[in-house]
């Protein structure tokens, strides 16, 4: 499978907006209609106040997956420090899986932030997100447990980071 991987355009918002919730309530981390959903779901806020990256299948455009890449300090970043690249919300169609997708997805962020002169990544992520776990650690994230936070009670976050 040829995959591109390129800043969402007009036509990719509403599939990614739904594969990204397809994912996260079908893999059981999201509510279909929490809160979470609807930042989910709105692809074109996040394409607007960050910046949102598609994988796309490279005969017919079909969205695979997408993440949403930000700078630390602004207003999409959650942990990480001004100097840093951030993704979140990571999402790979179930059929896509297994075939590279993510971790496209993932180095292009890592790309997009040296293009930027940015020092390096963090990011969080929950515990049992483990298949996403093995993703980032062969591009040579680590986990930095002293950054691990929790948004909500009941909502423990993960950190991995990596410095160029």
């Amino acid at each position: 499978m040829d995959v591109v991987i390129r800043r969402a355009r007009e036509r990719d918002l509403e599939p990614a907006g739904e594969l990204s919730v397809e994912v996260y309530v079908g893999d059981g981390y999201s509510l279909a209609e929490g809160p979470y959903a609807g930042l989910l779901r709105d692809t074109r806020r996040r394409s607007e106040e960050a910046e949102l990256l598609v994988a796309v299948d490279g005969r017919d455009e079909h969205v695979l997956g997408c993440v949403t890449f930000a700078v630390g300090g602004t207003a999409w970043a959650d942990i990480s420090q001004p100097d840093e690249g951030e993704i979140r919300m990571l999402a790979v169609a179930r059929a896509a899986r297994g075939r590279g997708v993510g971790s496209a997805l993932v180095r292009a962020a890592m790309d997009r932030s040296r293009e930027l002169g940015l020092t390096g990544m963090a990011f969080s992520t929950r515990p049992d997100m483990t298949d996403a776990h093995r993703v980032y650690e062969r591009l040579g994230f680590r986990r930095a447990p002293e950054r691990d936070w929790a948004p909500m009670p009941g909502i423990d976050l993960m950190v991995y980071a990596l410095t160029f």
